[in-house]
């Protein structure tokens, strides 16, 4: 007989808009919404790609006035909102973009919570802190990796400890993502190789979450599918638009996974390393999500052999659909030209306790299928050293 379904409670609240070109539909997409003044948020990389350049000329065309903001630094902190937030404020804003990758999609909502709720950003740490309605927002992914648009969380680190807090509330949900896979053209290889390797892991860990129910492993095994296969091809042509679309899908479908699931013990080691070390956070998920799928083998190995099993490395049901799994995220990893030790990223051995200590309080490792502790997390960071 097969397993009792579980409860669940799925609340879809964005619109999504996905297709060549879409981009320019966003300021009629906005005047949809009421927006009059947009406050368009991003960072300076994406202007010299013409992104800005191309946003703005669509909610001009349209008759909306236009402040931009594009001081968003890669993991944005509390000061990158509060800067956003002075300019928001200045210009009496009614509407918000976040053009970007996952850094300005977090920093806007982050803004859209300070200028509606005010405080500070660690006042809305965990889910469902803000008392008043948000403006509207939408949100441009030009990576294909985080899936922000998908998600009613803000991921804003600390100023002083650069240790990220998850801001979320569902009045935090962007309004309408537009998904225009043009726009991941431009993304440097290393870039590519990065959000892709991020992307994937959203679909690998929020298929076997605890909170995981039939909506998100729909999200999460569709999402697999895309990104598997296109992730080789986007490495080996950067300009095939098909698998540049796959991409993007993929994130988006894995990030609305996570938003219904959440995610598990790889993030909360990855998080860490960046805070500590830099080191970039699609690179600190390569290392560590293989260590992590054979960890958790034992508990959800018929999970994963799905995921294994679609990508044909192995049988449905195969006993050792986790080790496949792992091995050949091992081998994605390093095809993509990243490092698959934390050796190679300078990672202080001795430093590899307090950092587990760190992982263990990470709110994401709650959510792991096997449960963890600072014991075993040091050991995973051992095993990935």
């Amino acid at each position: 007989m097969e397993p009792r379904l579980p409860p669940f409670d799925y609340q879809p609240r964005t619109r999504v808009v996905f297709g060549s070109g879409t981009i320019g539909r966003l300021g009629e997409l906005v005047r949809e919404l009421g927006g009059q003044r947009v406050l368009l948020v991003t960072d300076h990389g994406l202007e010299a790609a013409g992104h800005v350049s191309l946003a703005e000329k669509t909610l001009r065309t349209s008759g909306l006035d236009v402040t931009l903001f594009d001081e968003v630094h890669a993991n944005p902190t509390a000061a990158d909102v509060h800067a956003g937030l002075d300019v928001a404020r200045e210009a009496k804003i009614d509407f918000i973009v976040g053009l970007g990758g996952g850094s300005s999609m977090d920093c806007a909502k982050g803004i859209n919570f300070m200028l509606t709720n005010g405080g500070r950003m660690a006042d809305y740490a965990g889910y469902g802190k803000a008392t008043k309605s948000m403006l509207p927002m939408i949100a441009v992914p030009t990576t294909a990796g985080t899936g922000s648009e998908a998600q009613s969380y803000a991921i804003i680190a600390d100023v002083h400890s650069h240790m990220k807090m998850a801001c979320g509330d569902p009045k935090a949900s962007v309004r309408i993502a537009i998904l225009d896979p043009d726009l991941t053209l431009s993304m440097p290889a290393s870039v590519t190789a990065a959000t892709g390797i991020d992307a994937i892991s959203h679909a690998v860990e929020s298929y076997v979450t605890t909170k995981r129910n039939p909506v998100s492993q729909l999200f999460s095994r569709q999402a697999w599918q895309l990104l598997y296969r296109g992730f080789p091809a986007v490495l080996h042509n950067p300009q095939n638009r098909d698998a540049r679309a796959a991409m993007l899908l993929g994130a988006h479908l894995a990030g609305a996974a996570i938003e219904n699931s959440m995610l598990g013990a790889t993030h909360a080691l990855a998080n860490p390393l960046s805070a500590h070390f830099g080191i970039t956070h699609g690179v600190a998920i390569g290392i560590l999500l293989p260590h992590v799928v054979r960890f958790n083998g034992p508990v959800v190995n018929r999970l994963y052999a799905d995921l294994a099993s679609d990508a044909g490395l192995c049988p449905p049901d195969d006993p050792t659909g986790a080790d496949c799994l792992s091995y050949h995220l091992q081998l994605l990893t390093d095809r993509a030209g990243l490092p698959t030790k934390l050796s190679a990223c300078r990672v202080d051995q001795q430093l590899l306790s307090s950092l587990a200590d760190e992982a263990a309080v990470q709110w994401t490792g709650t959510f792991n299928p096997r449960p963890v502790d600072a014991v075993s997390l040091l050991a995973l960071y051992r095993g990935a050293l």
